[in-house]
């Protein structure tokens, strides 16, 4: 379980730390903006989720998600992501978004059932783990969170908590399963995005 874990957190941080660069570009935000944006996109849900689980956040006793958040941010100015045109940076934006979203959720999920939670606790930690930073970056710059506009945004995190909850029930969860549960929720999220998909309202 923890080589799963720490697979999925170094991927989500990757992937969260470039949607919050872009989404800082995208706000004009100086220097210091797009450090903070990127750091609490790739790492707040992650502390959040950690406080929960009543232990000391990994991005305060782990080496690695500082260091893969500040090589992620040096990359991303290195390849001058920020002078993409608005379209390319758009689908940039939205495919990083995904793959953060779903790692984050599977490690959310995979450390939820390592402490033995229920069904109800592997899906709230993985939606918090998922979506945590993302809210508080949008808070910060004064823009409605996604999750809250996207209707298919923080449904992935909870179908990939109840995939991985009922693998769980079979002893099923290994790097096969986790790695399908994973392209499936990638490609669900992207086709929805494509097609517009939305969940039904209340009228």
């Amino acid at each position: 379980m923890p080589e799963y874990f720490i697979f999925a957190d170094i991927i989500g941080i990757t992937a969260f730390a470039i949607s919050g660069f872009l989404i800082a570009i995208k706000n004009n935000l100086d220097i210091l903006g797009i450090l903070i944006a990127s750091t609490l996109t790739a790492l707040g849900g992650g502390i959040i989720r950690d406080a929960i689980l009543n232990s000391a956040p990994f991005a305060f006793t782990s080496f690695y998600p500082a260091i893969t958040l500040m090589v992620t941010i040096f990359v991303a100015y290195i390849f001058k992501l920020y002078k993409e045109s608005s379209i390319e940076r758009k689908w940039m934006f939205v495919i990083s978004d995904t793959i953060g979203l779903v790692a984050f959720s599977i490690a959310g999920a995979l450390l939820a059932i390592n402490a033995e939670y229920n069904f109800f606790g592997i899906v709230i930690l993985s939606f918090i783990t998922a979506v945590g930073g993302g809210v508080t970056r949008d808070i910060m710059i004064n823009q409605v969170p996604t999750v809250l506009i996207s209707d298919f945004y923080g449904s992935i995190a909870i179908i990939v908590a109840l995939i991985l909850g009922f693998l769980d029930l079979f002893n099923a969860i290994n790097e096969f399963s986790i790695l399908a549960t994973a392209l499936f929720s990638i490609a669900l999220r992207l086709l929805a995005y494509k097609r517009g998909w939305h969940l039904p309202r209340l009228t």
